[in-house]
């Protein structure tokens, strides 16, 4: 499987933080499904200084790229408009 690090951006409006976490549980139910057929590796939520919620770092893995175009085409926080940028890299998590 190749591994991905996905670093999403949220948009800055007035009403980001409202549209995110009223797309929060969706996003979620997602993840605990990629959990599941494990593609999910481990993820989480950037905040800013007052500890709200502005981005999210995921580390994802799929075996095809189609795989991860499909994840994307999906994903609540992409098409609902929470994530502004999505930044996808290669990775490989460290075998310790």
């Amino acid at each position: 499987m190749k591994q991905y690090l996905i670093t999403g951006y949220d948009y800055t409006d007035a009403d980001a933080l409202q549209r995110r976490m009223n797309v929060r549980p969706h996003h979620l139910d997602g993840v605990k499904a990629l959990k599941q057929s494990g593609n999910y590796i481990i993820g989480g939520a950037i905040l800013n200084e007052a500890g709200n919620m502005i981005g999210s770092v995921i580390i994802m893995q799929f075996e095809t790229e189609e795989e991860l175009e499909a994840w994307k085409k999906n994903e609540p926080y992409i098409t609902q408009k929470i994530w502004e940028s999505v930044d996808v890299k290669p990775y490989r998590v460290a075998d310790v």
